[in-house]
C-alpha cells in the first residue's frame, strides 16, 4: 500500500495469502469491484477492497458457493439464514461420509467381495424412512389377514432399526443381514406359517385373552428350567425332563405331543436371528438363544408322550 493508499492485485495476494488468478477471477466475477485504475489500466484496490475480500474468503472457506457469497456481501441474503442452510448441507455430507467410514471399516474387516461392497454401499445409504418400510412391509405380508393378537402385532410392529450415523462394522453388517433376511422368501414363509398356526388358535377360541407378556413370561419359566436342567447334565428323556414337559403340557391344556407340535411351529432359528440383528443394530442388550432350550423342551415333550 503506497501514498495512494491503494492496493496492487499482487500486494494484494500477499497480504491475504490468495493467488493473483483468484483475486482477478473474483474481481471478473464482480465479488470485489476495483476501487481504482492505472493510467495502464490495471486494478487498484482499497482498504475496504482488502476487507472484503478477507471476508469473501471466510465465506469460500465455510463452504458457500460464489452465488450465495455474492448475495451476502451485497446484502441480498440474511448471513445468518445461509449459515443455517449450510449447516443442514453439511449435517448430510458428515452423515454419507460417516456411512462410507462404516461401509469400508466393515470390508476391511470382512474381506468383502466386491458384490458385498455394493450391497453394503446400497443398504447403508438408505435412510431411517427406508430402513423402516422396509420392515413395516415385511410384517404388512407375513401378518396380514391373520387373526393376531393386537398386542402381539403391534410389538413385533413396534421395534425399527435405529442405525446410528457412525454405526461399527458390526452394526452395519448387522444391518445388512437383516435387510436380506427380511426380503428372504424362504423366511417370509416360515413366519407367515408361524403366524398362521396362533391366527388357527385364535380362530378355535384358543389364547384369545391371554397378553402376549402373560405368553412370554411363561415361555421364559420353562425355558430357563430347561436351561437349569440342560446345565445340570440332564437328558429329554430323565425325570426331570419328564417332570417339566408334563407340567408345560398341563399349562398349555394339550397332550405332550400336541404340546411339542405347538412350541415346534414357533421355533426357528432365524426367527430368533432377527431379533439378535436387531438388538445389534440398536445397541440393545443380547438374550441367550432360547433355541436349544425349546428344542430340549420340545424332545423332553415327545418323549414324556
Amino acid at each position: 500500500m503506497g501514498d495512494s493508499g491503494v492496493f496492487s492485485i499482487g500486494e494484494l495476494a500477499r497480504r491475504t495469502g490468495l493467488t493473483t488468478r483468484t483475486i482477478r477471477f473474483y474481481s471478473d466475477e464482480g465479488l470485489l469491484p476495483p476501487a481504482d485504475r492505472t493510467y495502464a489500466g490495471y486494478r487498484l484496490y482499497d482498504a475496504a477492497s482488502l476487507a472484503r475480500l478477507e471476508l469473501l474468503r471466510t465465506l469460500r472457506e465455510l463452504g458457500l458457493g460464489l452465488t450465495d457469497a455474492a448475495d451476502a456481501l451485497a446484502g441480498r441474503s440474511n448471513v445468518a439464514e445461509l449459515a443455517r442452510r449450510h449447516v443442514e448441507l453439511l449435517d448430510e455430507q458428515i452423515r454419507v461420509l460417516r456411512l462410507r467410514r462404516a461401509v469400508l471399516r466393515a470390508v476391511a474387516k470382512n474381506d468383502s467381495e466386491l458384490d458385498e461392497v455394493r450391497l453394503m454401499k446400497d443398504l447403508a445409504a438408505m435412510s431411517d424412512e427406508e430402513r423402516k418400510r422396509l420392515i413395516d412391509e415385511f410384517w404388512d405380508e407375513v401378518m396380514g389377514g391373520l387373526n393376531i393378537h393386537p398386542d402381539f402385532d403391534a410389538r413385533m410392529r413396534s421395534a425399527k432399526p435405529e442405525l446410528p450415523d457412525d454405526p461399527t462394522p458390526d452394526q452395519l453388517q448387522a444391518w445388512i443381514e437383516l435387510a436380506e433376511l427380511v426380503q428372504d422368501k424362504d423366511f417370509r414363509a416360515r413366519i407367515r406359517r408361524m403366524g398362521e398356526v396362533q391366527s388357527a388358535a385364535r380362530d378355535a377360541g384358543e389364547m384369545q385373552d391371554q397378553p402376549p407378556a402373560v405368553a412370554e413370561e411363561q415361555w421364559l419359566k420353562w425355558t430357563s428350567a430347561a436351561a437349569d436342567a440342560m446345565a445340570a447334565g440332564h437328558a429329554p428323556s430323565s425325570p426331570p425332563g419328564r417332570e417339566l414337559a408334563l407340567s408345560i403340557a398341563e399349562s398349555m391344556g394339550k397332550s405332550p405331543a400336541e404340546a411339542a407340535a405347538q412350541i415346534e411351529s414357533g421355533t426357528d432359528a432365524r426367527a430368533e436371528r432377527y431379533w439378535q440383528l436387531m438388538a445389534t443394530i440398536n445397541g440393545w442388550p443380547q438374550w441367550p438363544s432360547q433355541v436349544p432350550r425349546a428344542e430340549w423342551i420340545i424332545a423332553a415333550l415327545r418323549a414324556a408322550g
